[in-house]
């Protein structure tokens, strides 16, 4: 498994919850439409696929590999995970 940024834009409202919903399930977090997210392959095309029925031609969606550990600044913390569950340092 490895963390990668979930990105989105989707135009309509309506739309736009309901991606919102399937993509935080998968989250560790992040800001609004931009989540980090630990997936393994699998899971990139589970989420691609319950996501498509969602997002239309004007809507953006972009996984984004995330190389080595991040930068924090200021109060952030590093999520760790592990493949049984999330762990909140």
């Amino acid at each position: 498994m490895k963390n990668y940024i979930v990105a989105y834009d989707v135009f309509n409202v309506k739309r736009l919850a309901k991606v919102r919903k399937i993509v935080y399930g998968y989250a560790l977090g992040g800001q609004k439409s931009a989540l980090e997210v630990p997936l393994s392959k699998k899971e990139i095309k589970k989420l691609h696929k319950e996501l498509k029925p969602f997002l239309k031609e004007d809507d953006r969606f972009n996984v984004i590999r995330v190389k080595g550990k991040p930068t924090l600044l200021g109060k952030a913390k590093h999520l760790a995970f592990e493949e049984s569950g999330v762990i909140i340092l």
